[in-house]
């Protein structure tokens, strides 16, 4: 009998291997938890003196939207020209520019096309490189959102669309200078979007028929937009609340009805609300490049259920101007009583989480490898930032990966290889950059810029 059970025992643990052999998912913005995290196990220390190994690279089209993952298939929005139309020399410049945004499915595996989604698609913003948000991956569909207010939601196994909406015609929406850039979100049958319009700076439509549940939030200044910032749940004291933060203020809302169920004040110049949010307890952190950061405490059932704990007193984004944290795109990291993040001219900082002053400051991590420039020279500049195990993984701009430990006593960089070309434009000049944030599913990372889309082997089997 105890052979038998021998037996028993190790075929259910051979069970259990062979479910996990594929691990974890990468199904939205910021990956399962949405907070950016690679929670995998059996993954390198450090990278390779030759790099990781290449799985595989597919060419893609422009774009700065990460892909996801999820279900063995890589979702990667991108766009292509119209025969004939350029993008402006300067990225500043609107035009009207003639193309298609596409939604790409490959084999996770192997990295061959399963479907393809196209559909016309005219730009008139800044920036018009491509689509910006993150596919969201949900059971049998997966939600896209084009930089022109597109919204498609398609069948994950042959691309063919469940339902469509256009947030310009739905909603009266006015396309924001540098596009749609708010990663969708699922809360229960619903998904909820930054739309903009009258009364729907933020709608919750139903997922199956993409029809109105309920708008919510109006500007108080028409002349603003409604930002690029995700709308992201958090939890406090047991009340799950929905966040929004819009160029104007940090709100509070009831994700069943949209309800609004406090304010905070945050008025950011030129509508740069970008970063996602971050949560400690019953603290949020948000920062922007031109104000600053803000750190509130919301306190639900209290008669101030927000309140400011800080704000940013920074004079600017010039860095002898900045004191905290001036991030553009980068989303910060809490460890504790520390923050670290890029900040506005490429500056990697560790701020005090409960007072904003800044503990250290380094320029390695955005920086070409094996140069370390003596002060910040490049406006923009920026690295992602993900945690892992008691390191952390940087993909920078210069489309470098690093491993890398940040600590109260400074940044320590373990290893760098190059993964990709930057082939994205910023600013006016010869400056090329990827501003794509990474994808890490099945022990692998995903990363693309305008032109390739590669799979890397990050797992410890590779050394073996």
């Amino acid at each position: 009998m105890k052979r038998y059970a021998m037996i028993a025992v190790s075929f259910c643990l051979l069970l259990v291997a062979a479910s996990n052999s594929h691990g974890d998912d990468w199904p939205q913005w910021l990956g399962p938890k949405r907070d950016g995290v690679w929670r995998e196990s059996g993954l390198l220390r450090e990278i390779p003196a030759a790099g990781p190994k290449v799985l595989w690279r597919i060419p893609v089209g422009g774009g700065y939207a990460g892909p996801a993952v999820a279900q063995g298939k890589v979702f990667v929005p991108h766009r292509v020209l119209q025969s004939g139309a350029t993008n402006p020399d300067n990225p500043f410049q609107k035009k009207n520019i003639s193309g298609e945004e596409r939604i790409l499915c490959l084999d996770e595996k192997t990295g061959k096309t399963i479907w393809e989604h196209a559909y016309p698609c005219k730009y008139e913003i800044s920036y018009p490189c491509g689509p910006r948000t993150t596919p969201l991956v949900d059971g049998d569909r997966v939600v896209c959102l084009g930089a022109m207010g597109d919204l498609v939601c398609l069948d994950i196994a042959t691309g063919k669309p469940f339902w469509t909406v256009s947030f310009p015609k739905t909603f009266q929406s006015p396309i924001p200078t540098w596009g749609f850039a708010c990663h969708p979100l699922k809360f229960k049958d619903w998904y909820i979007f930054l739309a903009g319009g009258k009364g729907s700076v933020v709608v919750a439509l139903d997922r199956l028929t993409g029809k109105e549940v309920w708008r919510s939030l109006e500007l108080e200044n028409p002349a603003n937009e409604i930002g690029y910032c995700p709308p992201m749940l958090f939890t406090f004291q047991g009340q799950e609340q929905l966040i929004v933060w819009h160029p104007e203020a940090v709100n509070g809302l009831d994700p069943e009805t949209g309800k609004p169920l406090w304010r905070v004040p945050f008025k950011i110049k030129a509508n740069l609300a970008i970063s996602t949010p971050r949560q400690s307890g019953n603290r949020l952190f948000f920062t922007s490049f031109y104000n600053g950061s803000l750190f509130i405490e919301v306190q639900p059932g209290s008669a101030e259920p927000a309140k400011v704990i800080w704000r940013g007193t920074g004079r600017g984004e010039q860095p002898q101007q900045t004191k905290d944290l001036h991030a553009i795109m980068c989303n910060p990291w809490i460890d504790g009583d520390r923050v670290y993040g890029v900040c506005s001219y490429g500056e990697l900082r560790c701020i005090e989480l409960q007072s904003g002053k800044r503990l250290w400051v380094d320029l390695k991590a955005t920086s070409e490898q094996g140069k370390t420039p003596d002060k910040p020279t490049e406006r923009w500049a920026n690295a992602f930032i993900v945690p892992l195990e008691d390191r952390y993984l940087l993909f920078n701009e210069k489309g470098d990966l690093i491993v890398a430990k940040l600590e109260p006593a400074g940044y320590k960089e373990l290893s760098r290889h190059k993964i990709l070309e930057p082939t994205g434009q910023s600013m006016q000049g010869a400056r090329k950059v990827v501003w794509s944030h990474p994808a890490f599913a099945g022990r692998s990372i995903f990363m693309r810029n305008d032109k390739e889309i590669v799979k890397l082997d990050f797992s410890q089997a590779q050394d073996q």
